[in-house]
């Protein structure tokens, strides 16, 4: 990997990167309660960063830099629907913990709590001195509503019309602009309620997209790659549908947002079926959504299918089992399911997309309008797992190599079904992963045939749970490998000639 980080060249990252999620906020009053002095991004020590790069992320996202909303943190504080969410992540917690919406954005500056630009761009050298990008955050979507354009640039948001507001002001917010008195739709998605802290920029505005693409020129000369907050609402059809009452048949202008950033990584949250879209669209990486869902619910077929695509299409899928939207990891995947779910994400061609907390089995969600949780011990179990796969994880092959889907054939009293298996190969070596993501045990023959060598003797090392196998060519030739796994256990296999 380069570790040159300069924008107009270009970061190299690693094929199928390791991307680290941080918030960043909570990290450094963490951070600050250990080194009993105020932590910026400045002077972060290096053994954190150390850290990092040792446990093998290619990536380190640094969520919530951005200057926060006054606005934000009152509503955020006055709703008291948010306080049970509060009780639970920092018990006794007051007033001045509440910090306001990361994704309520004042103004695309770091915030005075995080350092200022000198602050990000010395964190971000200490990352490139180590083979590490900075990914920050783009919140395409909306801002907070006491940014400067809701004075300065009401025609920038979406609006209506005094009846509308006080028909339901719920959906709107009554400004006080350069203009006057202009209601702002609140946004939102389709499918939920506003969020009552954020406007909704006009994407069909010149001026906006104008406005918006010098912010995101700004933030690219400061990291490699930024995660745009979801991605999928700012395609013409769907913010056409949701707002097509308001804006009338108005005619999406066009912008291009590779020729103003080409070297800028892009990381999209997306939902709804819309990731090959948004991909086609340029972004380099689309959250898999479609995966998480399939392998939460052991839907195998959904499994199949997802998997069943190009490597190509593969390689720019982000992989996860948490992030800062999703609940914690053991309440969705429990330690009873990590190591068959854990190794299939985390080997499989794309992003590969770890949050912080994760590693340690975190089971508390830390409201992202909180500036730091209460302390919580960490699970052995999930500690000693994840160092094993991100160790495993760092070899070559899984970046560089060639991945290919493998089928198994029935043999025996228990189907097949329940086990996804696959291979990496580069050079003379070679991986086989197969993990069983049912509760029942799983079991087929894995023909081989021309891969292996009917007079040569194999070893199939499983690094996951440290036993060999020895194993025939002439057999795996003609019959192949035998594979059972007991429910939500996993093999990987490092594949070897025997002496």
């Amino acid at each position: 990997m380069a570790t040159s980080h300069d924008a107009s060249a270009g970061f190299q990252i690693r094929p199928h990167p390791h991307l680290y999620e941080i918030n960043t906020w909570a990290w450094l009053e963490k951070l600050s309660e250990r080194q009993k002095k105020n932590v910026t991004l400045a002077n972060v020590p290096d053994a954190e960063w150390d850290a990092l790069a040792k446990l093998g992320f290619n990536i380190v996202w640094l969520m919530g830099v951005w200057k926060r909303s006054d606005e934000s943190r009152r509503i955020m504080l006055e709703n008291r629907g948010n306080h049970p969410d509060f009780d639970r992540a920092l018990p006794g917690w007051k007033a001045s913990d509440v910090v306001g919406s990361p994704y309520a954005v004042a103004g695309y500056v770091p915030d005075a709590r995080i350092g200022g630009w000198e602050a990000l761009d010395a964190a971000r050298e200490k990352m490139g001195a180590r083979g590490m990008a900075l990914f920050l955050d783009f919140v395409g979507n909306h801002t907070a509503l006491d940014h400067p354009w809701v004075h300065d640039h009401p025609e920038f948001y979406v609006q209506t019309g005094q009846q509308d507001f006080e028909r339901d002001p719920s959906l709107y917010y009554a400004a006080e602009t350069i203009q006057g008195r202009r209601f702002i739709a609140l946004a939102k998605d389709p499918y939920y309620p506003p969020w009552n802290d954020v406007a909704q920029l006009n994407h069909f505005n010149p001026g906006m997209r104008a406005a918006q693409l010098a912010d995101l020129r700004t933030i690219a000369s400061h990291c490699d790659g930024v995660r745009c907050d979801m991605a999928m609402l700012q395609l013409n059809d769907i913010f056409g549908n949701i707002w097509r009452h308001l804006l009338g048949d108005t005619r999406p202008p066009a912008t291009e947002v590779r020729a103003n950033v080409p070297n800028l990584v892009l990381l999209a949250e997306a939902y709804w079926g819309t990731e090959q879209r948004l991909l086609d669209l340029g972004f380099s990486f689309a959250y898999d959504k479609t995966l998480y869902d399939a392998v939460r619910d052991i839907n195998i077929p959904e499994v199949r299918n997802r998997l069943a695509t190009s490597a190509e299409q593969q390689r720019h899928f982000a992989r996860f089992m948490e992030n800062h939207d999703e609940p914690r990891r053991p309440e969705v995947f429990g330690n009873e399911r990590l190591a068959a779910d854990g190794t299939l994400l985390g080997t499989l061609p794309g992003m590969r997309f770890y949050h912080q907390g994760e590693l340690a089995g975190r089971k508390v969600r830390l409201p992202i309008a909180l500036r730091i949780a209460a302390d919580e011990p960490p699970d052995p179990a999930s500690e000693a797992f994840f160092q094993k796969i991100l160790q495993i994880t760092q070899q070559d092959v899984f970046h560089r190599g060639e991945w290919t889907l493998l089928e198994l054939v029935p043999e025996g009293d228990a189907s097949p079904d329940g086990l996804i298996v696959y291979e990496w190969r580069s050079g003379n070596t070679w991986k086989v992963i197969a993990a069983n993501l049912t509760g029942s045990a799983s079991q087929g023959r894995l023909r081989l045939s021309d891969r292996v060598s009917v007079s040569q003797q194999y070893i199939f090392y499983d690094e996951l749970n440290d036993v060999k196998y020895p194993r025939s060519g002439e057999e795996l030739h003609n019959l192949g490998l035998f594979i059972r796994r007991d429910g939500f256990q996993a093999h990987l296999f490092d594949v070897t000639a025997a002496p």
